[in-house]
């Protein structure tokens, strides 16, 4: 297998990789054939996955313009992935140019691509690291230069924690996190679910086998068992919602349109603040 030039040393590219299939799903070009076939396994059984993916990037952006527009100016994005158009810094910065964003992620093409695309770029920083040891990413450097957590900051963790298993204690290292916040400070989240999904849970459970199988287990949580990650943090209208219900944009440039693929409304996404 040729190694395109674009792929950081180091890396293994015949294991498949959860950022650059999701890379693949958005369209992207920043992906190997191993993840091309395992992106296409899974979508035998779930071939909406494409949607659910663009419905939760569009959610994304809307919650960051809702973020700067109630003065929440600083992001921290762990579980980031490799850049595509419609970043958190450009959504953050286009709205407010003093927005300041750190990405995170430890895939390391998603580092090396995040890295180049961010080149110049100011007030914004990339760290490699794991949302399994959350005392890495807050002691790292570029957070520290980046953020001030003595002030409110957006954490976002979009599509992410529903690759931690219960053993990675991913309850505990949002509340670590959490901790390590301002009061005021904002939580976007979003998680996969049976909920919603306009498959039964029979043949949708094909498509976590994939995942499971390219030992990226994927863990559908249910609604209560998401809604536990913002204790803490109060949710704010209109609560833990499927992603298009969650302030939808009535231009319909963003998505939130009820008249969405159905399976876009798969999944939960929610946005709370620290008291």
């Amino acid at each position: 297998m040729e190694r395109p030039a674009w792929a950081p040393p180091g890396i293994d590219i015949s294991v498949p990789s959860v950022s650059r299939i999701y890379d693949y799903y958005l369209g992207g070009s920043h992906n190997f054939e191993v993840d091309r076939q395992a992106a296409r396994r899974a979508m035998e059984f779930m071939p909406g996955l494409p949607k659910i993916m663009q419905a939760n990037r569009a959610f994304m952006r809307r919650a960051v313009r809702h973020a700067v527009a109630e003065g929440v100016t600083q992001f921290l994005d762990i579980g980031s992935g490799i850049p595509t158009f419609g970043n958190v810094h450009e959504i953050a910065q286009a709205a407010s140019p003093e927005a300041r964003v750190v990405y995170v992620d430890h895939d390391p093409v998603a580092v090396a691509h995040s890295q180049a695309v961010l080149a110049g770029t100011e007030r914004t920083g990339v760290v490699a690291a794991d949302l399994r040891k959350p005392q890495d990413i807050l002691a790292a450097p570029e957070v520290a230069q980046g953020l001030d957590l003595s002030r409110p900051v957006t954490l976002l963790l979009v599509a992410v924690l529903h690759f931690l298993e219960d053993t990675d204690e991913p309850y505990a290292a949002v509340a670590q996190l959490r901790d390590a916040l301002a009061p005021g400070s904002l939580l976007i989240l979003t998680h996969a679910s049976y909920e919603g999904i306009p498959l039964s849970e029979e043949v949708a459970s094909g498509t976590v086998d994939v995942y499971r199988e390219i030992r990226n287990p994927l863990v559908m949580r249910n609604a209560e068992q998401i809604r536990t990650f913002f204790d803490g943090f109060g949710l704010i209208e209109p609560g833990l919602v499927s992603m298009p219900n969650w302030r939808p944009d009535t231009t319909g440039q963003e998505g939130g349109s009820a008249d969405e693929d159905p399976y876009a409304f798969s999944g939960f996404a929610g946005v709370g603040r620290k008291a």
